[in-house]
């Protein structure tokens, strides 16, 4: 089985644990498993949440001028989530930031499930729980398979 299947899979079972015991959401049932997988990559978990940052803040923005709730609210963040990601990953190689070139944005609907649970619950409380569910599912990782993982 592919690592990041067992990973997204910890991390369905790590962040159910935490809904229930914390009553936290960790940005997305799958999003813990995926930032497992990155989190020897710090770049690339930073420039994630800069995406979903940068998500939250146009939705929120766009809310004020526009009818955006329920659903219309959940796909528009996802929508805008990928499209930023989209953008980020076309001019990944033209920026001249210094970081490692093997930075990337996580997933397709990451960001925009992390910026969903920013705008529900809170961004403290969303980052704590989601980089707090994503240490413990790769402590897991390393423990029962027994060597360093990457993506």
């Amino acid at each position: 089985m592919p690592m990041l299947a067992i990973a997204i899979g910890m991390g369905l079972a790590v962040s159910l644990v935490f809904t229930e015991l914390f009553g936290l959401a960790a940005g997305g049932m799958v999003v813990p498993g995926y930032f497992a997988m990155f989190l020897n990559h710090p770049w690339t978990v930073m420039l994630t949440l800069g995406v979903a940052l940068v998500t939250f803040l146009l939705v929120r923005t766009l809310a004020s001028v526009m009818i955006i709730f329920g659903r219309r609210r959940t796909v528009m963040m996802i929508l805008i989530g990928y499209l930023l990601g989209a953008v980020v990953r076309m001019f990944q190689g033209t920026l001249t930031v210094e970081a490692p070139a093997d930075v990337q944005v996580i997933g397709y609907i990451v960001p925009g499930l992390i910026a969903i649970w920013i705008d529900r619950q809170g961004m403290m409380e969303t980052l704590a729980a989601l980089l707090t569910a994503s240490v413990v599912v790769r402590l897991l990782l390393i423990i029962f398979l027994g060597a360093e993982l990457s993506p």
